[in-house]
């Protein structure tokens, strides 16, 4: 039985993943700051504070793959500088403790799988973009970079590693979807700004299933979109979303430049438009359960 180490294991995208490997017979473990976990699985937990750069070292010792999902949440509160350095931080910080942990530890490490997030490519209009695509110069586009970046550091321990540009995950057990949900189930919801931004998108089982393939096919290697193959507009997202919960839309669209009062610079999470091509992933074999937001959307909520 392989043996699987968690950073973030507690977040929503670890959670379901750590419920998808143990049925698979995977061994799975978790770093956390405490030494006790909220979660039904039967998981060991090691201790680490990223903040004073401390690991139990046997953390490492004692596992195959390791997968980072460590990282302040992008949307979680307002982007003042002194955010925008936690943000950033959380994310290199954790995995400059992994390599130097590595480094240093007798270790059977096969594969570095880490999360990365497409805001790497910043707003991009109607381009599609791919994976060999430049990064945005801008504050999401330069954390992705230094993200990545640290990861490129482990791959020079002759360990496997492999960036996931994740995008907008849809679950029903947190992050983007119960919000833009919650106004349409009220009879308030309305697409943002013009509507016309692209969201690339991914059902949380397929992403969840992307860092098992990661696991599992050695070929993996590098930086992958972890995209649906359709990205839809933000107008058809919220369209298909009302329908699906059996609402209806009636309240106009409220302005791009009200949004940008409100939000300030984050508000590029929700407004910026990047149309991100899974083609990379299709032709290494990879098979998506939810293609498309109809299928995504029902699934959830049936």
């Amino acid at each position: 039985m392989s043996s699987v180490l968690i950073s973030g294991g507690s977040g929503l995208v670890g959670h379901r993943l750590t419920e998808l490997l143990s049925a698979r017979g995977y061994s799975v473990s978790w770093l956390s700051r405490s030494s006790t976990t909220q979660t039904s699985i039967p998981i060991n937990t090691y201790k680490w504070n990223v903040e004073e750069q401390t690991i139990d070292p046997k953390s490492i010792s004692e596992v195959d793959y390791i997968i980072n999902l460590a990282g302040a949440g992008i949307a979680d509160k307002r982007w003042t500088e002194s955010r925008k350095k936690v943000i950033l931080e959380s994310r290199t910080n954790s995995v400059n403790l992994l390599r130097k942990t590595l480094a240093v530890t007798p270790n059977n490490v096969k594969a570095f799988i880490s999360a990365s997030a497409i805001g790497y490519y910043g707003e991009r209009g109607d381009q599609s973009m791919n994976e060999n695509d430049t990064p945005a110069n801008d504050f999401l586009g330069n954390c992705c970079v230094e993200w990545e970046r640290a990861v490129d550091e482990i791959d020079k321990l002759n360990i496997r590693t492999v960036k996931v540009r994740t995008g907008v995950v849809l679950s029903l057990e947190g992050g983007a979807l119960p919000k833009m949900a919650q106004p349409i189930k009220l009879g308030l919801g309305a697409a943002l700004g013009n509507g016309h931004q692209w969201m690339s998108w991914i059902h949380i089982d397929d992403l969840c299933n992307i860092y098992i393939k990661a696991i599992e096919d050695e070929q993996f290697s590098g930086a992958y979109n972890a995209v649906a193959p359709l990205p839809v507009t933000n107008a058809q997202l919220t369209k298909t979303l009302a329908s699906v919960v059996h609402k209806p839309l009636w309240l106009p669209n409220p302005p791009a430049f009200i949004l940008k009062l409100a939000l300030g610079e984050m508000s590029s999470v929700i407004l910026s438009s990047t149309k991100v091509s899974a083609e990379k992933l299709k032709n290494e074999g990879f098979q998506f359960q939810f293609p498309t937001i109809d299928i995504a959307l029902k699934q959830l909520y049936s």
